[in-house]
C-alpha cells in the first residue's frame, strides 16, 4: 500500500502521487507582465508537469463523455430524444466559454487602441446577403444515397475516403472523382450515390404575421457583414482613422449537410471576428502582423504549438472575396487529424464595394493628408468560440497511471487548462465537514470573491482525495484546503493541479497568490 500522509501540510493523497512540498513557481504570469520572448505555456506545462504520454490521451469520445459527466456540454433537447447536432453548454461549459470570450475581447478590443466593438443583429436586410454573395455562393456540395436517402458533403467524402483535397473543386469535378472511385454509401454500403450538387446553407425565416405576405430574411451565417454595414456609422461616430478594426462576438447559423464530431461543426455556433480596415498598400505587412497576433493568442490560451500549424490556401481554394487566406489548423485526434481552427483572410475591398453598389451609399474613406477618397481594404481574423472550447479540452486532457489507496492500479484524469481560461480558478476545501473548519473556509471563500473577479468553487462533501480528483478533472488549477492546523496558524495548504505539489500559505496571502498565478 502506498504511503498516505495525514499531516496537514500534505493531505490524504497517497493515491494521487503527491510529491514533496515545493515553493511557488512562475509558470503563469499575469497578461500585462508577459514578455514577448517568454516560453509558451505549453512548454512550461511540459517542463513542470510531465504527462503520462508519450501517446496522446485525448480522444473525441473521451472528451464527449467528460463534457456530459462533468457538466460542460449536454446534448440539445435530450429529454425529447435530442435534436441532431445541437448542444447546450452546462454550468462549467458556460464559464469556460465566457472565459474564452472575455479574454479575447480584452486582448483584441479593449487593449488595442486601433480597435472598437460592435454587437450586430442576427437578422439583417435580405439585400445584405445578396451583396455579400451568400445567396449565390454560400453553398456546400451535396450528394444523396438513392438507397437509404442519407446526405453527405461530397468534398468531405472525397477527402476522407480518397485522401484528395477537394476544397475549391467544382461539383462536376467532384462528381468525376466519386464516379471513378465508385464509392459506397458510408451508411448503408450501396454504391448508389448521386452526382454532387450545390446546397445553400443559410436558414431562412419570415418577418410578419403571415408568411405569404411577410419579408423573407436569413439567420446570419457569419457575423462579418454587420461590421461592413455599420462601417460608415462607426467611421462617423467613433473618431477612428485607418488602420482600424471592428471586433464582434456573436452567434451564427449554418444549415450544414453533415455536421458532426461533437461540437466541431454545428448548425448554431459562436464567432469572434474582426474586420480590420486599412490602406491597400498596407495590407501585406498588416496581414503578417495579424499572423503574429493570432500566434500570440494561441500561446495566451495555453495551446501546445506542436498541435497547431498554418496552412496557406492555394489559388483555386480562395473564396470569391479573398486575395490571400491562411488557416490555423489544429491536430485533432484520429481520424480527423489536421482541421481548421482559425482563419485569416485578405478580403480586399470586395465587401465595401458590393455594399456601396447595392445600398447606393458612399462608403469611401477620405484621407485628409492626401485629400484622396478610396475604399479601404479589409483583413479578417476569424476565431470560433466553440472550436476554441473544443481544442482547449483536447489539448488539456491527460491521464496519469497511478494506484489507489488500496494499492490497485488507477487512472487520474486531469484537465491541464491554463489558469486564465479554467472555469474555476481555485476550490476551497475544508478537510472535514466540521463547523469550525467551514467557518474559516467560508470566510476565505467570501474574501476571494470580494477582492477578485475569480470564480471559486466550494466543496465539503466526500473525502479530500476524491474532491481533489473532481477538481483535477474539471481543470481547477489550485485546491485550497482548510485543516485543523489552520485554526492555529491561520495558514492553508494550496495544492497545484499539474504537479500535485503542496505548500502552506498564510490566509492573508491567498488572494495575492492567486493573482500572481492566475493573472
Amino acid at each position: 500500500m502506498p504511503q498516505v500522509s495525514l499531516c496537514f501540510t500534505g493531505h490524504i493523497e497517497g493515491e494521487l502521487g503527491l510529491g514533496p512540498l515545493q515553493g511557488t513557481d512562475s509558470r503563469w504570469q499575469r497578461p500585462d507582465q508577459e514578455r514577448s520572448d517568454q516560453a509558451t505555456f505549453s512548454q512550461r506545462r511540459e517542463a513542470n508537469a510531465p504527462m503520462a504520454e508519450k501517446t496522446r490521451a485525448a480522444t473525441m469520445d473521451k472528451i464527449t463523455a467528460l463534457c456530459k459527466r462533468r457538466g460542460f456540454v449536454f446534448p440539445g433537447s435530450e429529454i425529447y430524444g435530442g435534436l441532431a447536432n445541437t448542444w447546450d453548454y452546462g454550468p462549467l461549459g458556460v464559464e469556460l466559454k465566457n472565459a474564452i470570450k472575455q479574454l479575447w475581447w480584452k486582448t483584441f478590443v479593449q487593449r488595442r487602441r486601433d480597435m472598437v466593438g460592435l454587437d450586430g443583429g442576427i437578422l439583417m436586410h435580405p439585400r445584405v446577403w445578396e451583396a455579400s454573395g451568400h445567396v449565390v455562393n454560400f453553398n456546400d456540395p451535396l450528394v444523396d444515397c438513392k438507397t437509404c436517402k442519407s446526405r453527405f458533403r461530397a468534398d468531405h467524402l472525397i477527402e476522407e475516403k480518397l485522401g484528395i483535397h477537394a476544397e475549391g473543386k467544382t461539383p462536376d469535378e467532384m462528381t468525376a472523382l466519386l464516379r471513378e472511385a465508385n464509392l459506397p454509401c458510408p451508411k448503408c454500403g450501396n454504391r448508389t450515390l448521386t452526382d454532387a450538387r450545390q446546397f445553400n446553407m443559410m436558414f431562412s425565416t419570415t418577418i410578419g404575421p403571415v408568411e405569404e405576405s411577410g419579408t423573407k430574411v436569413y439567420l446570419r451565417p457569419e457575423t462579418a457583414q454587420a461590421m461592413f454595414v455599420q462601417y460608415k456609422n462607426i467611421l462617423n461616430t467613433g473618431r477612428v482613422k485607418l488602420p482600424f478594426g471592428i471586433g464582434q462576438i456573436g452567434k451564427a447559423f449554418r444549415n450544414e449537410i453533415t455536421p458532426g464530431n461533437f461540437i466541431f461543426r454545428d448548425i448554431e455556433f459562436e464567432q469572434m471576428e474582426i474586420e480590420y480596415f486599412a490602406r491597400p498598400e498596407e495590407t501585406a505587412d498588416l496581414f503578417d502582423a495579424w499572423i503574429d497576433a493570432m500566434w500570440n493568442w494561441v500561446d495566451l490560451i495555453g495551446l501546445r504549438r506542436e498541435n497547431v500549424h498554418v496552412r496557406e490556401h492555394a489559388k483555386e481554394e480562395l473564396s470569391h472575396y479573398s486575395s490571400r487566406t491562411i488557416d490555423f489548423e489544429y491536430l485533432f485526434p484520429e481520424p480527423m487529424n489536421w482541421k481548421e481552427l482559425y482563419g485569416l483572410a485578405s478580403r480586399t475591398d470586395f465587401d465595401l464595394a458590393r455594399h456601396q453598389e447595392y445600398s447606393g451609399e458612399d462608403l469611401t474613406y477620405f484621407d485628409q493628408p492626401t485629400g484622396q477618397r478610396f475604399l479601404p481594404h479589409v483583413i479578417e481574423p476569424t476565431f470560433g468560440v466553440d472550436r476554441t472550447f473544443l481544442v482547449l479540452l483536447l489539448d488539456a486532457y491527460d491521464e496519469e497511471e497511478t494506484v489507489d489507496v488500496n494499492g490497485k492500479p488507477d487512472t487520474r484524469i486531469v484537465l491541464r487548462l491554463h489558469p486564465r481560461v479554467a472555469p474555476y480558478k481555485a476550490a476551497i476545501l475544508p478537510l472535514m465537514k466540521k463547523p469550525e473548519l467551514a467557518a474559516v473556509a467560508h470566510e476565505l471563500f467570501d474574501r476571494i470573491e470580494a477582492e477578485t473577479s475569480y470564480l471559486v468553487d466550494y466543496d465539503e462533501t466526500a473525502n479530500i482525495g476524491k474532491r481533489y480528483r473532481r477538481q483535477d478533472e474539471i481543470g481547477t488549477p489550485f485546491c485550497i484546503t482548510v485543516d485543523y492546523d489552520t485554526l492555529e496558524d491561520r495558514a492553508v495548504t494550496i495544492r497545484d493541479r499539474d504537479t500535485t505539489s503542496q505548500q502552506r500559505v498564510a490566509i492573508d496571502e491567498v488572494v495575492n497568490f492567486l493573482r500572481e498565478h492566475v493573472g
